[in-house]
């Protein structure tokens, strides 16, 4: 395996960040592989996760959800966005076939823009498609609230069923249809760890002895207010990841940007507990970590009450409503999250069984 294609929607970071741990995971078992990544997530998330050579094409692969803010669905921009781009342009698709042709691309991943499944029958390829959910299950949910959606999961359901290699990864919203059957279910894929613990918790100037709290909305706005919450923890330390702030900073609170050149992974294993936004790669992340998880669900996203009953079921966590983040009440939470006993670090990671699947 030579090269590869790899169409990841620019939704949140974590679709990125699933895609970029199974494209380390393939570049481990292939060193010369180069990966052709269409997306517009950011390129500098795969220049900090790939050990091997990449391609970065900014194009638009995918609407996914429009969203006003880290946790609310812009139902209305949504549907603007699917009319623009669905159906895929006959250009669009020529042009992109010619892309991966020219790089001599052997198989397209699609995580989970299905652009690339499109491109993988023009080109005459297979197509590998990563994922918990799939757009068509996602947007069935939002029909109640616009049915005008309902055009768009007919489509989504078609397009994905005509992937060549259906893979799943827990935790799993909707398993494998009639339709659609699964050919690999894996373990929650996350990236890999670089830095120790105690060597990040120096880096970010953390007294030893104190608790660590990270605090992240998976890579999406969010305006973080009364901060002057927290200080009443201290000797608890709180580390922001991306975000803007208002009003001063405590001395126990740390603000990361986004391209802090800290690796996310190692963020989360270097802490005590996480509290944020309830997504895929933060509860894969979490869970190799072994450490508790406050999380903020996402109202009428049906995501959400599946990683919920995951977290229940085999991590440890608690729920924090989205008005108690707001008005910083959340932090009367914090002794109960750090009481919770920590579960296993868990040594299988689903990118090298995608890995080991894909390269027999």
């Amino acid at each position: 395996m030579k090269s590869i294609a790899y169409f990841v929607t620019p939704h949140g970071f974590g679709h990125a960040t699933r895609a970029s741990a199974v494209m380390a995971a393939l570049q481990c078992r292939h060193p010369d592989l180069c990966c052709e990544i269409f997306t517009q997530a950011p390129r500098w998330l795969f220049a900090e996760s790939l050990p091997g050579p990449f391609c970065y094409h900014e194009i638009y692969s995918d609407v996914g959800l429009a969203q006003f803010d880290a946790l609310n669905v812009d139902l209305e921009s949504t549907l603007a966005r699917l009319n623009q781009l669905i159906p895929f342009a006959p250009a669009l698709i020529e042009d992109l076939s010619k892309r991966v042709q020219q790089a001599g691309c052997e198989m397209i991943f699609c995580d989970i823009a299905p652009l690339g499944i499109a491109v993988a029958q023009r080109v005459g390829i297979p197509s590998v498609v990563v994922e918990n959910f799939t757009w068509d299950w996602i947007y069935e949910g939002y029909v109640h609230l616009s049915p005008r959606l309902r055009p768009y999961v007919d489509w989504m359901a078609e397009q994905f069923a005509a992937t060549s290699i259906h893979i799943q990864t827990e935790p799993v919203c909707r398993r494998g249809p009639a339709w659609w059957p699964t050919d690999l279910t894996v373990a929650p894929v996350a990236r890999a760890l670089r830095t120790p613990a105690h060597e990040i918790r120096q880096h970010l100037a953390i007294p030893n002895g104190v608790s660590l709290i990270l605090v992240t909305m998976g890579g999406m706005d969010w305006r973080h207010s009364r901060l002057d919450r927290l200080e009443e923890m201290a000797p608890v330390h709180f580390l922001f990841t991306g975000g803007d702030t208002q009003g001063e900073i405590p001395h126990n609170v740390h603000f990361l940007g986004r391209d802090s050149g800290f690796y996310h992974p190692d963020l989360v294993a270097a802490s005590d507990a996480v509290v944020g936004k309830l997504g895929y790669s933060t509860v894969a992340e979490v869970y190799h970590a072994g450490i508790p998880y406050g999380y903020i669900p996402r109202a009428h996203f049906r995501e959400s009450a599946v990683l919920a009953d995951f977290i229940h079921a085999r991590m440890g966590g608690l729920p924090i409503a989205e008005e108690q983040f707001t008005d910083g009440s959340w932090v009367d939470s914090i002794p109960a999250l750090l009481a919770l006993r920590p579960h296993p670090r868990q040594p299988i990671n689903g990118a090298d069984q995608i890995a080991a699947f894909v390269s027999n």
